[in-house]
């Protein structure tokens, strides 16, 4: 949840002195720390906006941002209120969502989804096709993976987690969708490695290998072979899964990725699937959300929707 709506003027509701429509202020100024972007988010004036922090400043008696250099920081206060003000801003929006008899045919409602190129071609693109004939009028918004699992699910600027369940936190629902297991490619005219990938060629060969995210975090394939002493030799990297595939085209690389992007891929770019030269643990994938959203029904709706995909991954299309 990302609160985008405009904030109401007037003293509509007062808590110990504080009017609570400031909160939804307080939220956006902290997360943004820029007074211009926050108050873009919530459609008002800058002026207006300048005005809303003067009073929470007033109420709490801190500065809340301060300019630091070219930028604002937040203040020690402001670094404590900033997760509780998110925390309490998704419970009301769970709360209201509870109220609403939940109808898919007419459900309006926007989903941000966090998920790698595997979740979406694997996972999230045959769940925008089924939304389009269930739920028309609901609108998803896939994001790259660009923080940490339970930093992503406590900002609430994404409602949904699809990520391997090695990477997600303890502290939120968490419920597996597939497993997978992984196979290695080379380019069709690939003259060095023949119908059967053994270790020798394997460590031979250069490699291509994903980097994800900010923190460029290898893939859990990479993990596991470096646990077992195998060094590969990596002469490119690639911000995800797919680009690899395209890559290895017209070169003798080997790239290795769960099987069912793999077989997504071969469909698409000419290239041959070889299983590894030692079994790889399989990787799991997983949907996790905050836990003010578990009993919402537009969310339990969608959920269950990815879920029943996942369970019929395997049959027919």
């Amino acid at each position: 949840m990302r609160v985008s709506a405009p904030v109401p003027s007037g003293d509509l509701m007062r808590y110990k002195r504080l009017d609570l429509n400031l909160l939804v202020a307080l939220d956006a100024l902290l997360d943004e720390r820029n007074t211009t972007k926050a108050a873009h988010r919530l459609s008002v004036s800058q002026s207006a906006m300048s005005g809303m922090l003067s009073r929470l400043r007033d109420y709490f008696e801190d500065e809340l941002m301060v300019q630091v250099g070219r930028a604002m920081q937040r203040t020690p206060l402001g670094d404590e209120l900033a997760g509780p003000v998110r925390e309490l801003l998704m419970q009301v929006d769970s709360t209201i969502a509870l109220r609403h008899d939940f109808v898919p045919q007419e459900a309006q409602r926007h989903f941000r989804i966090a998920a790698s190129d595997y979740a979406v071609s694997v996972l999230l693109a045959p769940l925008i096709r089924q939304l389009q004939r269930l739920a028309p009028r609901i609108t998803i918004e896939l994001m790259p993976l660009l923080a940490r699992s339970n930093e992503i699910i406590k900002s609430g600027q994404t409602d949904l987690l699809v990520i391997p369940e090695e990477l997600a936190g303890e502290e939120h629902p968490l419920e597996r969708l597939v497993s997978d297991s992984y196979q290695c490619l080379v380019w069709d005219g690939n003259e060095v490695v023949g119908a059967v990938l053994d270790m020798g060629t394997f460590l031979a060969c250069g490699h291509v290998t994903p980097l994800f995210g900010p923190f460029r975090q290898s893939s859990l394939d990479e993990r596991f072979f470096r646990q077992h002493g195998i060094e590969r030799r990596f002469q490119v990297m690639t911000p995800d899964f797919e680009s690899m595939a395209q890559t290895i085209v017209g070169t003798d690389l080997v790239a290795t990725m769960p099987s069912r992007l793999a077989r997504i891929c071969a469909g698409r770019y000419p290239i041959r699937l070889l299983e590894p030269p030692m079994a790889v643990p399989a990787i799991r994938y997983s949907m996790q959300w905050h836990r003010h959203h578990t009993a919402d029904p537009c969310h339990r709706w969608l959920r269950a929707q990815l879920a029943e995909l996942a369970r019929n991954i395997d049959g027919p299309a």
